[in-house]
């Protein structure tokens, strides 16, 4: 990326003051422990490395002392949740185009210029991922759903399932508005709330998972996340382009960062299987950044380690059950790649819409749901996981994918 190139820095840095009220909560449902391993976001990938060691220990402790929470998981008692105990613990993991920092305050106009997003509104959630994590010892699954899959949503009707955070949320937020609530970010959060509820309960609702853990992160901290690592090594098997993302690649293996990952990450046109090939990228792009953290000396690193921190306190969501330290001690497989990446069946990924209005990715439900079914007692490797598509273009550096 370009040295003269406008980065992101948070704004504000600061947060609500302690003694600021909190909302009066319901009693959240209980939730089963983690008992077993996972590979997830680059975000949660970084708070494994800041509690690997004795080194990171005190690191690691600041970022469970100041991490956002979300109460996603407090759905309403007349949408029955799927039976809690399906033979796995199940993490939703969400990468959300949010033009907001956490506190709820607008993105400056120059921070979205080089996120790529100024030209866009709303919220959407371009990634997706139920880590699997099954109770009988087997090893996990991370499966993908393609942004664009058609879905009963929780509001009524069908509607993309990347659609439904940002619906919900634009629906609380006018709902407030109407109400007399004037504080923009405050809005901001609260309807944040509402979307991800309502993604919980259309992806239960969509897959009959019960998912017992919420984890998100939103274009900054990814942004963020990867400059603190110096660039995550990702490899191409063609040359691609795509003005819509900002991707101009070149064929072989290359280092991204910041904006150039964004694109890496979220290009689906002029790729031969569109938002199927996305997702490939993406789970590509988490293993390398995974090897990245857990082997080039991060965890050695003072300065490293402060950016990751930093990063952290500004970009992940999680449910407030998510204990960071019993994840990575039950995450010490991570480094001989102990995950098996896949995604959910697919039936076409060209369909459109009913009003022939939108491009679609058309699934089966019920197929889905066996397949996540079937998950839990499954050993690694008997599921369809994705594939790279061609042979690697040069010599990859371990820990390395060729994609499309």
């Amino acid at each position: 990326m370009d040295d003269d190139e406008p980065k992101p820095t948070p704004f504000p840095r600061s947060t609500a003051p302690a003694d600021e009220p909190r909302a009066e909560q319901a009693p959240r449902r209980r939730r089963h422990p983690f008992r077993a391993t996972g590979k997830t976001l680059i975000a949660l990938v970084s708070v494994f490395a800041l509690a690997a060691t004795g080194y990171a220990w005190a690191t690691y402790h600041e970022v469970q002392g100041n991490v956002h929470t979300t109460d996603a998981l407090d759905l309403p008692d007349d949408k029955p949740a799927p039976p809690a105990d399906d033979g796995a613990d199940d993490i939703l993991l969400v990468g959300a185009d949010a033009r907001t920092d956490m506190q709820g305050n607008a993105l400056p106009l120059q921070v979205l210029k080089t996120l790529r997003t100024e030209q866009t509104s709303g919220v959407n959630t371009d990634t997706v991922i139920i880590v699997r994590l099954p109770k009988n010892g087997a090893k996990p699954y991370a499966v993908s759903i393609p942004r664009d899959t058609w879905i009963d949503v929780p509001r009524g009707g069908q509607g993309k399932i990347n659609s439904v955070y940002g619906v919900a949320k634009q629906a609380k937020a006018d709902e407030l508005r109407r109400s007399g609530r004037r504080d923009a970010a405050g809005v901001e959060r609260d309807s944040d709330q509402a979307g991800r509820q309502a993604l919980v309960q259309a992806v239960q609702d969509f897959t009959q998972v019960r998912v017992d853990h919420y984890a998100e992160v939103n274009l900054l901290g990814f942004y963020l996340i990867t400059e603190a690592l110096g660039g995550v090594e990702v490899c191409l098997n063609h040359a691609t382009e795509d003005k819509d993302s900002g991707a101009d690649f070149r064929a072989g293996v290359q280092t991204v960062s910041g904006g150039e990952a964004l694109s890496f990450v979220r290009q689906r046109k002029n790729l031969p299987r569109g938002d199927l090939d996305r997702i490939v990228r993406q789970q590509a792009f988490l293993s390398s950044a995974l090897h990245k953290v857990l082997s080039a000396g991060v965890l050695a690193n003072p300065g490293t380690l402060g950016e990751l921190t930093d990063a952290l306190h500004r970009s992940l969501v999680l449910d407030p059950d998510f204990d960071l330290l019993q994840f990575a001690d039950k995450a010490k497989g991570l480094a001989s790649g102990d995950v098996t990446f896949t995604t959910i069946p697919v039936v076409r990924i060209d369909g459109r819409s009913p009003d022939g209005e939108q491009s679609i990715v058309e699934v089966d439900p019920v197929a889905v749901r066996q397949f996540f079914a079937g998950m839990a007692g499954r050993s690694a490797g008997s599921g369809g996981g994705a594939s790279s598509g061609a042979a690697a273009v040069q010599a990859v550096p371990a820990g390395v994918t060729c994609v499309n």
